[in-house]
Parts: C-alpha cells; sequence; structure tokens
C-alpha cells in the first residue's frame, strides 16, 4: 500500500477530530463512520483529540484561522466562519464554490498554491490550522512539515478532519458519510458555530435518504459497476479507490459498486491489467480543481482521450459506450458538505429512471 499522492505531494496520515463539551457526553468519529459526540449548548470548553489520541482544548472560539485547502476553506465558509480564515492553502479556483462562497473564497489570502511552506505557516499569526491531510513530506526545496512542538510555540492548534485524514488507519469498509458529517459537527463546535453545523449536516441527510430511497433497494447484482479514475494521480499506474475512503461511501450509496472495493485503505496503486479484468460498468473522470470551469472542462476531456486512445483501455466496456461522468475529485474524496451532492449526481447519471 503506498501512501496517497495529491499535487504530487505524499500524504502520511496521522489523524482526525472527536469533540466533547461541557455538559454533554463524549464520542468520537471512528474510522468506520461514526458520528461525533453531542456536545453541551453552552460551548466551551470544547477538546479536539486527532486519531492518536492527542488532545487540543479550546476555551473560546479561535479568531485567526489557516486551512490547509480548499475543503477546510469551503467547510468554514458554509459554517459561517469565514471572517476568521485568514490564509489558505490549495486556494479553490474561481468559481468553482457557489453563489456567495466564491466571493467569499476570493478575499482570503493565498498563502500558496499548494502546500503551504512551513516558516510561512507558522508566522502566520493563525491561532488555528485545519488540515485535511495530515503531514505532508513536501519537498522539492519546500520545507518541511512543522512538528506539533513548533506548532505549539507559533501558538496554533493542529487539528485535522477525520474522515480523510484518517481514512488509510480504518479498521472497516465505510458505506456512509457519517464521519464527514462529524467533522462538520465538530467545526462548528470548534468555531462555535453548531447551529449551522446541524443545519448543513441535516440538508446532506435529506438528500442522501432521497437518494436512499430511490436507488437503496437495488439488488447488488443490479448495480452498475463503477470505477473512480484519479486522472492527476498518473496514468502511468492507476490509483484505485479502496473501501477506507469516503469515494467509496459516495459510490455506493450512489447505488453503484466500486469495482475496487476489496481493496483495504484508503488509496493504493494498482495495474491497468486489474482495471481491464473488472470491466467497470461506468468511469468517473476525478480530476482536481484546475482552477477555472474552462481549464476543468480541458482536463476532463484530455482523461476521456486518454482512456479512449490507450490501447490499454480503449476496450472497456464503459469507454466503448461512452460512460463517463465528469465529476471533479474534490468533491468526492474529501470531506464536505458537496459530498452528498456528488451522490445525487451519480445516482442520476446511473439510474435515471429511479433518482432525480
Amino acid at each position: 500500500m503506498r501512501s496517497r499522492v495529491w499535487g504530487g505531494l505524499s500524504a502520511v496520515v496521522l489523524g482526525g477530530l472527536m469533540v466533547t463539551g461541557c455538559g454533554g457526553g463524549t464520542g468520537t468519529a471512528d474510522e468506520s463512520g461514526g458520528k461525533a459526540g453531542r456536545t453541551g449548548s453552552g460551548g466551551y470548553p470544547v477538546t479536539v483529540t486527532d486519531c492518536a489520541g492527542a488532545k487540543a482544548n479550546f476555551s473560546h472560539a479561535p479568531r485567526k484561522i489557516v486551512t490547509s485547502n480548499a475543503a477546510g476553506l469551503e467547510l468554514l465558509l458554509r459554517l459561517g466562519a469565514g471572517d476568521k480564515v485568514i490564509g489558505t492553502g490549495f486556494p479553490p479556483g474561481r468559481g468553482t464554490l457557489p453563489g456567495d462562497l466564491d466571493a467569499q473564497a476570493r478575499k482570503v489570502e493565498v498563502l500558496s498554491r499548494t502546500v503551504i511552506p512551513k516558516e510561512k505557516l507558522l508566522g502566520s499569526g493563525a491561532d488555528l490550522y485545519v488540515d485535511t491531510f495530515a503531514s505532508m513530506n513536501m519537498g522539492g526545496g519546500m520545507g518541511d512539515t512543522p512538528t506539533e512542538e513548533e506548532f505549539k510555540a507559533a501558538g496554533i492548534t493542529h487539528v485535522f478532519l477525520k474522515s480523510t485524514a484518517c481514512a488509510a488507519t480504518g479498521k472497516h469498509p465505510v458505506t456512509d458519510l457519517s464521519a464527514v458529517e462529524a467533522d462538520i459537527t465538530t467545526l462548528g463546535a470548534v468555531t462555535g458555530t453548531r447551529a449551522k453545523a446541524a443545519e448543513l449536516v441535516a440538508g446532506m441527510n435529506r438528500k442522501l435518504d432521497a437518494v436512499r430511497k430511490a436507488v437503496g433497494g437495488t439488488a447488488p447484482g443490479a448495480r452498475p459497476t463503477y470505477f473512480f479514475f484519479d486522472y492527476d494521480a498518473g496514468t502511468k499506474q492507476p490509483m484505485a479507490v479502496c473501501n477506507r475512503q469516503i469515494a467509496h461511501a459516495v459510490i455506493t450509496l450512489a447505488g453503484a459498486r466500486n469495482v475496487f472495493a476489496d481493496c483495504d485503505g484508503d488509496f493504493q496503486q494498482v495495474g491497468w491489467e486489474d482495471v481491464i479484468a473488472r470491466n467497470p460498468d461506468w468511469i468517473q473522470l476525478g480530476v482536481r480543481d484546475r482552477g477555472s470551469e474552462a481549464a476543468n472542462e480541458k482536463a476532463f476531456d484530455e482523461a476521456r482521450t486518454w482512456l479512449e486512445t490507450n490501447s490499454a483501455t480503449k476496450g472497456l466496456k464503459a469507454v466503448r459506450q461512452g460512460h463517463f461522468l465528469r465529476i471533479g475529485s474534490e468533491p468526492t474524496t474529501i470531506a464536505g458538505v458537496r459530498n452528498a451532492d456528488t451522490v445525487e449526481e451519480i445516482a442520476r447519471t446511473l439510474h435515471p429512471g429511479k433518482a432525480g
């Protein structure tokens, strides 16, 4: 099993989120997707725990937040805590966030187009760093990931989005989005936006319930097989979405069968012969955000053309039948409210007579 490669950088999974609060019980969003524990109505103190069990305590809402990438930024914007975000790495492309979120995102300082360099992150003035992928080996002269001691010395509390960051260490296949919902609930508790977090989770559940009602009863043998083609991970050797990754839950909830459901972990490099042996009914062109709609469409076209012209893939059933879905990688593989939208979109495409 190889570590997840994202934007050319290896992600080493370290931890996730659990929240406890004053006046309430405790709970964890474990690797199988259990929900975060409910907290008291008043708020603080809030304790956040990573996958290794290390605790971080919040006596009040953070005042200056930096996010590792667009996923964390989007969640904070949706929670109404965007005015606290002072910087981000991997910024969202213009127009890729809906409505007013795009305008708000444009106001956030871009600390790096990729991984935020160590010194810039430590000197940002942040008191909270929300990390989607956990520690990264930045390499290439970009510096090293700060240690927890360095974060502490800089006055920065370092927390992770557990549903993504802890996926590789999961003990069971992930078949729902409860771990994503737990991340949203936790960020709501940390930022003092619990009511909005509950609203976002409720909205996701309404969409998921509708899809479940429409396609949930489809017999396993009647569910089309599905391959998430991570075009940006490289074409020489494909990267499979395994059963601990939230994309597996997205695919499953949409009424499809992940062709690599038998792979334990989050991502694993496989061979094209493995894809050919599974001969998927549908292929998602999972390209990453290029910064504009035009650039994204060009990338989708490139991914499709590669599959249609490569001798190893042009004979695949999905390729011959033109069964492609042009859905970005981020709303499929990274925690966020739009995971539920992706479930809807896949279900509508694969089950047009039932969903949508």
